[in-house]
């Protein structure tokens, strides 16, 4: 065991990051499993930061936006408060040195994405808006001396005493190893989200879910799990995870289209390409589903354009041996964003004493059933301060720790690769973008098989995460933003609410099903 006085942050994105700079100068602890800037959604993000810079747009508009997508069940105190922040978050962005893009006035750039009313994404370098605000934070945080970083390390657990986290359990990440308790004055999650739980995922590949389930495990309360994003245009190339089609080429004016050429979104929603993403989600699913080989097409509105202006998408493209001046972009669906996670309240702290969580891995009732586009990052950026305000508030003033210097026991247990695999297939074929009960059902039987075979905490957390989203999918008999069932296809109005749940409750529906 390891005693310090650090506040220790788990994760390495964009959220953990900002918020070990916002707590400067408390000493603090960041748990990395790869080094800085690898391995993390928040690098991977190719969109930007949705907010309201421009002229004529308003806090009280990207607020309205926000809530029509999340589909009724959006909390309109925090809608209100993150767009309120988020001019501020730029500003301080632009200050520390992220290149965001401007004009020849010296205005920011901003980008129209899916089911905003206007242009309100601020990027950098079309779609590098991700990798350079994390280029950004690392610079700053590798300069900042209260910020201890241990790289290639990974949490596996919490330790909890009488309802308040006393200390996070650490191994290594990338070789077998014995674990060691790291007591500590409080603790923020900043984990990132569950797309790696799924065969097909936009998300890195260690971002499978283990941040929610070490919590719920811990018996923390866990919100919204069944609603997950499932990006409507990754590139179907076989690659794992799947390169992502910016949505910012529709903003720009590509288009869906089929094998026979046609606009298949047009008739399926006024704003078609632009739709929110879960309508264009299960569209193209429907396109996939019946053989028609869905394809994004910027040939007339970008043609060599693409190659500078995007150049993530021309990479991916490149791999797979497409050329998007000539030829469409061959696309799927992939699970992209989780709306759920950790129960949080407007300080940014769980249900247990002692624990906060920011970004992908915390459920503030921003995003309610569909996450608006862009507001990913927005959300990580105000409520990593926010949590950062709340710790310091609660612990005062910290002295100067010493960094830590952890001996790791030797191990000799991996992950079950084959067994995370048939997991992952589950998760696509029954909790994917189309659902019903027997796939669910079908679903919970392999996560209870592969987590009784579980030789791992990592594992276990896994399984936790998926079984609070399936449980929660089944027990959701209706269908709402991300969450669509095939089998009751309407959105019920009694059940316009959030769902809060208990991985206790979760594994009691879990239980059940298996039953039947």
């Amino acid at each position: 065991m390891i005693e310090t006085q650090r506040i220790v942050i788990v994760g390495a994105g964009l959220g953990a990051l900002y918020a070990a700079l916002s707590l400067a100068p408390r000493p603090v602890l960041v748990i990395s499993p790869e080094t800085l800037g690898e391995g993390a959604s928040s690098a991977w993000a190719q969109g930007g930061v949705a907010a309201a810079m421009s002229v004529g747009d308003t806090p009280a508009s990207h607020a309205r936006d926000t809530m029509t997508a999340g589909a009724g069940t959006v909390s309109p105190e925090i809608a209100r408060l993150v767009t309120e922040d988020a001019r501020r978050h730029i500003l301080a962005l632009t200050e520390l040195g992220t290149p965001f893009d401007r004009n020849e006035a010296g205005d920011y750039v901003m980008s129209r994405e899916a089911a905003h009313s206007q242009a309100r994404v601020v990027r950098v370098k079309g779609d590098q808006a991700g990798r350079e605000i994390m280029q950004t934070l690392i610079a700053a945080v590798r300069q900042e001396p209260s910020v201890q970083v241990l790289e290639g390390v990974l949490a596996s657990g919490l330790e909890v005493e009488d309802g308040r986290v006393t200390g996070v359990w650490i191994e290594r990440a990338f070789e077998p190893s014995g674990a060691i308790l790291v007591k500590c004055p409080a603790v923020l999650l900043a984990g990132g989200g569950s797309g790696g739980l799924f065969a097909v995922t936009t998300n890195p590949p260690r971002i499978r879910g283990q941040v929610i389930g070490m919590a719920a495990r811990a018996g923390a309360r866990i919100a919204d799990p069944e609603f997950v994003q499932f990006h409507p245009t990754a590139i179907a190339s076989g690659e794992d995870p799947a390169p992502l089609a910016t949505e910012a080429l529709r903003g720009e004016g590509a288009t869906l289209i089929n094998n026979r050429g046609e606009r298949f979104m047009i008739p399926v929603h006024p704003d078609a390409e632009l739709a929110p993403r879960d309508i264009v989600a299960r569209a193209v699913y429907v396109e996939r589903q019946a053989g028609r080989e869905p394809a994004l097409d910027t040939r007339a509105v970008l043609g060599e354009e693409v190659l500078t202006r995007f150049p993530a998408v021309a990479d991916a493209c490149k791999r797979a041996g497409i050329d998007p001046v000539l030829q469409t972009i061959p696309v799927a669906p992939a699970a992209h964003y989780h709306m759920g996670g950790v129960d949080t309240d407007e300080h940014g702290r769980s249900s247990l004493g002692r624990l906060w969580v920011c970004g992908e891995a915390s459920s503030t009732g921003l995003h309610g059933a569909n996450r608006l586009a862009s507001n990913g990052l927005l959300e990580a950026l105000v409520f990593a301060r926010i949590c950062a305000l709340g710790i310091a508030a609660e612990l005062g003033s910290l002295d100067a720790a010493p960094e830590i210097a952890p001996g790791f026991p030797s191990g000799d247990i991996p992950v079950n690769e084959a067994a995370l695999q048939r997991m992952r297939k589950a998760m696509t074929d029954g909790v994917g973008v189309v659902r019903d009960a027997a796939g669910l059902k079908s679903a919970l039987r392999v996560i209870a098989e592969v987590e009784a075979n579980a030789m791992t905490e990592t594992m276990r957390n896994m399984t936790a995460t998926a079984t609070l989203i399936a449980a929660a999918a089944l027990a959701r008999e209706e269908s709402r933003g991300g969450h669509f069932r095939s089998d009751f296809p309407e959105a019920d109005p009694k059940m316009a609410h959030r769902t809060k749940m208990t991985l206790a409750e979760a594994l009691k529906i879990r239980a059940a099903a298996l039953e039947d």
